[in-house]
């Protein structure tokens, strides 16, 4: 029997949670009476604004310029009036400017007219993908034309797409796969070839089988180049140092990037927005969202318009079926938790979670059982790392790789003295870089 794919080092296995999901289809949430777009729902420099208070927008017009190299456009969901911009805290804890737009009764349809993407020129496709705001809808949130900007000198043989979705509860890549499935592989299409990539690759674990097959029947049914591989379950095989291992078994060396060794990595939910930029010139405005968890009482996946409140997807699953101890934005093992039902949803929300509650652990003493060695993908030792840290020796762990640390929390997830492995690592990069 041929071998599973997979990376080498460490990985867990959490139970996935999927199946609160998993089954339902995607459903465009009833259009809110008030949106929150943010400026900062990218990495690097939040975007400047372009529209005040009181100015009418249209839907998918663009409301935020890029304002640096590691930036990206914001563009309206509706078509509306911008009530007021003010200051909001996103679930990650960013502080920043949004734009409190109230819909119209009236909105335009959806766009429907396709346009030519294989005739033209790179170059084009690369700046309408700037354009259209485009980033990884992994959660990274990095802005997809300067991820699609090769360097001269540099070159891609592969394009992996990631559809691994190893996170637990989540579902909406596996939804769009199913459900936009030869919209994601034309979108893998259009990104190769804005690279000039020799390959392309879709990696999905083995219990996502019907979207290997599914996939794997329209690439053959329409002649297109992709490989779609399918690769053993095990957590976090979605990080871009384990899928380059899993797929084309290349390993990125401390401190580099997938591009170094001829790779470049995008989400199955940015290919899919790769092909709704360039096919249908439609900007970056909504995306899918998993509402899950053991509290939600009418599990769904959603399409919602980006600036959504979380209160309002609540209302649209039917609210809590029991008190929640906690709401997670993302996953749970790299989520953020937050507490405000009206922290509006951004680019990067793949998920909204609401989570009962679980027993307490008390924590203890490290006892060396090397736990957390065994499970880390990168090959770190937390145990040293967090005791460095914990010590206040935040060089001597930056001296011993703390910025390869992925913060994926393998070694939270196995300690049995529940320690607060991963908090400690982004404590010790946060005061590591000050000391530098």
């Amino acid at each position: 029997m041929q071998k599973v794919p997979t990376f080498s080092k460490g990985g867990v296995h959490p139970h996935d949670q999927k199946g609160f999901s998993s089954a339902q289809s995607i459903e465009r949430l009833p259009m809110p009476s008030e949106l929150l777009i943010s400026l900062s729902q990218h990495l690097g420099a939040p975007a400047k604004a372009l529209k005040a208070k009181g100015d009418t927008v249209m839907r998918g017009e663009k409301i935020g310029s890029a304002s640096g190299f590691i930036s990206a456009d914001v563009h309206s969901p509706v078509n509306g009036t911008i009530k007021e911009i003010r200051k909001v805290t996103l679930a990650n804890s960013i502080n920043c400017d949004a734009f409190v737009i109230v819909p119209d009764e009236d909105q335009d349809p959806e766009p429907t007219e396709t346009f030519d993407w294989a005739s033209q020129d790179p170059s084009a496709l690369l700046a309408q993908v700037k354009d259209m705001g485009i980033v990884g809808l992994g959660g990274a949130t990095f802005p997809a034309h300067v991820k699609l900007s090769i360097p001269s000198g540099k070159h891609v043989d592969a394009f992996v797409i990631n559809g691994v979705e190893c996170e637990p509860y989540l579902t909406a890549d596996y939804r769009i796969m199913l459900e936009k499935g030869e919209e994601v592989l034309i979108g893998a299409m259009i990104g190769a070839k804005i690279i000039d990539a020799k390959r392309i690759i879709i990696g999905i674990e083995m219990n996502k089988i019907d979207c290997i097959e599914h996939l794997s029947a329209i690439a053959k049914e329409k002649g297109y180049p992709i490989e779609i591989i399918g690769l053993k379950v095990k957590y976090p095989q979605g990080d871009e140092k384990q899928l380059l291992k899993a797929t084309i078994n290349k390993e990125i060396p401390s401190g580099k990037l997938p591009l170094d060794i001829g790779a470049v990595v995008a989400n199955v939910g940015t290919a899919h927005a790769l092909y709704e930029a360039i096919v249908l010139h439609k900007s970056l405005y909504e995306r899918v969202i998993s509402v899950t968890g053991e509290c939600i009482a009418q599990p769904k996946n959603i399409l919602a318009p980006i600036g959504t409140k979380m209160s309002d997807l609540l209302a649209f699953c039917g609210g809590f079926s029991s008190e929640p101890e906690k709401l997670v934005s993302g996953g749970p093992m790299m989520g953020f938790s937050f507490f405000d039902e009206n922290t509006p949803m951004s680019k990067g929300s793949s998920g909204l979670l609401a989570l009962q509650a679980q027993k307490k652990k008390r924590n203890t003493p490290c006892i060396n059982c090397g736990r957390c060695v065994a499970a880390c993908p990168i090959g770190l030792m937390p145990s040293h790392l967090y005791r460095y840290i914990t010590n206040g020796e935040y060089e001597e762990a930056m001296q011993h790789s703390l910025m390869d640390c992925k913060e994926c929390g393998c070694c939270s997830y196995v300690c049995p003295a529940h320690l607060p492995l991963v908090h400690g690592m982004k404590t010790g990069k946060k005061l590591g870089r000050k000391k530098k």
